[in-house]
């Protein structure tokens, strides 16, 4: 498996009570991700840098609303507590960060985590029994906090493929819930579980289920079943060609899935965006792209802007 944008945590952190927003989870994560792969790894003393780019590039996003939701999260996370329980599972209660600060600037972010916090995010490779592993890319298209949670919890399962009881008024801690919210069941299962299930189903390489525990009427717990999804197949052409998504057109030398998401990107970009035909929406202006980004010679008049974005 590629190192590439893997997040490493221990499970006993990955099942600490917290209450994230997504765009704080988010940051979480690019530390995690950055400090393996830019080589520096984590320590109390020296701040771990976070571009806005590099945000709007890891969750599709411009880099505009990125700068908007660093900087607000900037202003909370800080702030963030959470509770940890260690093998002997007794509590511990630490926060994420000693210091943050934000470059106002630079549309970047530096942040410090806590002793606690470093202690359990970790470069090294194998004793995988004891650790949460998944790549950040299952997570990015995920739009709720309580998916992505869910995800986390559930990825340190896919091996045994079922879960113990997940008892409720632990679980609800660590989806990020207050004791006031969604107390009523059916509210909860709507609004937060189910959400969550569906997401995960439509959206990352896991597909998963649960069922409800109960004491007589009352439902005390869930269990989840966890499977892993079998590899996308091949896509068919118009020609009847099995094509690769991630198989290069060496005409154009982009494939479907950069297609995909650079075209969305271009679009949101200030300099291009502002050229759009009169009339059309955003999913439109996105598609006309696209169709641009298939045909070699109307690609060029984007090479100036796919390499701003990082496309080399």
């Amino acid at each position: 498996m590629s190192k590439t944008d893997l997040v490493v945590k221990t499970n006993q952190l990955n099942s600490a009570v917290q209450n994230l927003s997504l765009p704080e989870l988010r940051i979480i994560q690019l530390a995690i991700v950055d400090a393996r792969e830019t080589g520096k790894g984590l320590d109390t003393k020296t701040p771990l840098r976070i571009d806005a780019m590099r945000y709007a590039d890891a969750f599709d996003t411009t880099r505009q609303n990125a700068y908007i939701l660093m900087k607000q999260s900037e202003e909370t996370l800080f702030n963030r507590r959470f509770t940890y329980f260690d093998r002997e599972k007794k509590p511990i209660k630490s926060r994420w960060l000693q210091d943050v600060r934000y470059l106002d600037d630079e549309g970047a972010i530096e942040v410090c985590f806590t002793r606690l916090v470093v202690e359990c995010i970790t470069r090294l490779d194998g004793a995988e029994q004891f650790f949460t592993q998944y790549m950040l890319s299952q997570t990015a298209n995920l739009n709720s906090v309580y998916s992505v949670r869910l995800y986390e919890l559930l990825i340190q399962w896919k091996t045994a493929g079922k879960t113990p009881v997940f008892e409720l008024s632990l679980f609800r801690g660590q989806m990020g819930l207050d004791d006031g919210e969604y107390k009523v069941m059916c509210d909860f299962k709507k609004r937060v579980l189910d959400l969550a299930v569906n997401e995960i189903n439509e959206k990352t390489d896991l597909t998963v289920s649960y069922t409800q525990e109960k004491k007589g009427r009352v439902i005390y717990g869930f269990k989840f079943t966890v499977k892993q999804k079998q590899a996308q197949k091949p896509l068919k052409t118009a020609h009847n060609d099995v094509k690769d998504l991630n198989t290069v057109d060496m005409f154009h030398l982009m494939t479907e899935k950069q297609i995909g998401v650079f075209s969305r990107k271009l679009a949101n970009m200030p300099e291009l965006g502002s050229k759009a035909p009169m009339g059309k929406t955003m999913d439109e202006f996105i598609q006309i792209i696209a169709n641009d980004l298939k045909d070699e010679k109307k690609q060029a008049k984007y090479k100036p802007y796919l390499e701003k974005l990082g496309f080399k």
